[in-house]
């Protein structure tokens, strides 16, 4: 059966996963730091096939191997299964792009926005309810946007593709009728093939960068797989247990830790308009914040009652 929407502002249990992925998140930028002498589409690829054995260990631990085959054989799961996948390729690929040429600030712009991205879509195709303090805020966010397309055009495709991508991923998670951990074992089956042949090919091409070059870079792509799984398991249980708004709440923490990365480890220059548009999405985040706030304390208060 396909899951009940989350009345916004409830976390049903979803809150401790939520804020494991999203922590988890935070600190990749050091991991993928580690493979930036590897071409971005390889380590694609090589997250994508170390991924699908991992996800079949811990399947066949928590004995759903059978749900993954029932699941593989609905067409209605499998279709939605792979606009997911397509999704999260592209989010992975952007992302993994904006490490490697020093764009980490705009990748942490991204996922601050997409939060507010997400309270649109639940709005739009989940039927939650907006209010007017989350009007306010995304109101705010595209203000800061706007300066963007003045002042840091050359990155603002960074930012909205990562927002958006992922916005509409955990969207088909949370409605697509499959389990956490055997849904993605089907995105990551889907995504193989082509995978597999980018793999084969970079190996094949030899130029001492990627796989195979030397035992360090081989073992590091090798544990990408385990990178990419866990924090994607832990984010598809909790989308399935939390209202589209408030797991949308909990991913500030991604960005904030990637934002102090950026500046701290990585040192990226900061521009007038990046800075102008961090402002704004950080008096909007306030406001969502608060108004998040107000209602799960309204719900305890009725709870008690």
């Amino acid at each position: 059966m396909a899951s009940q929407t989350a009345p916004a502002g409830s976390n049903q249990g979803g809150l401790p996963y939520a804020l494991a992925a999203y922590g988890f998140w935070g600190f990749v930028p050091l991991f993928f730091k580690l493979l930036e002498s590897v071409p971005p589409l390889e380590v694609l690829a090589q997250r994508i096939v170390w991924s699908l054995p991992f996800c079949f260990l811990v399947m066949a631990f928590r004995r759903q191997i059978g749900d993954y085959l029932v699941a593989l054989k609905d067409w209605r799961v499998l279709r939605m299964l792979l606009a997911s996948a397509v999704l999260i390729a592209i989010n992975w690929l952007v992302y993994i792009h904006s490490i490697f040429s020093g764009h980490v600030l705009a990748a942490s712009l991204g996922y601050y926005l997409n939060p507010l991205v997400n309270v649109m879509v639940g709005m739009l195709f989940l039927g939650e309810r907006l209010s007017r303090l989350q009007m306010v805020a995304v109101a705010i966010a595209a203000v800061g946007v706007a300066i963007l397309l003045g002042g840091a055009l050359d990155t603002l495709w960074i930012s909205l593709t990562l927002a958006f991508s992922f916005s509409l991923y955990g969207l088909i998670r949370k409605v697509v009728p499959v389990g956490s951990l055997p849904g993605l074992a089907i995105e990551t089956t889907v995504l193989l093939p082509v995978s597999l042949a980018v793999a084969v090919y970079y190996v094949g091409a030899g130029d001492g960068r990627g796989f195979g070059a030397d035992s360090g870079i081989s073992w590091l792509l090798v544990a990408g797989g385990v990178v990419t799984a866990v924090p994607l398991l832990l984010f598809a249980t909790a989308a399935r247990r939390m209202s589209y708004a408030a797991l949308g709440f909990v991913q500030f923490l991604a960005p904030t830790i990637q934002f102090v990365l950026s500046l701290f480890i990585f040192h990226e220059p900061l521009k007038p308009a990046q800075l102008a548009c961090f402002l704004l999405i950080w008096i909007s985040i306030a406001v969502f914040s608060f108004d998040m706030w107000r209602k799960m304390r309204a719900e305890r208060m009725i709870e008690i009652a």
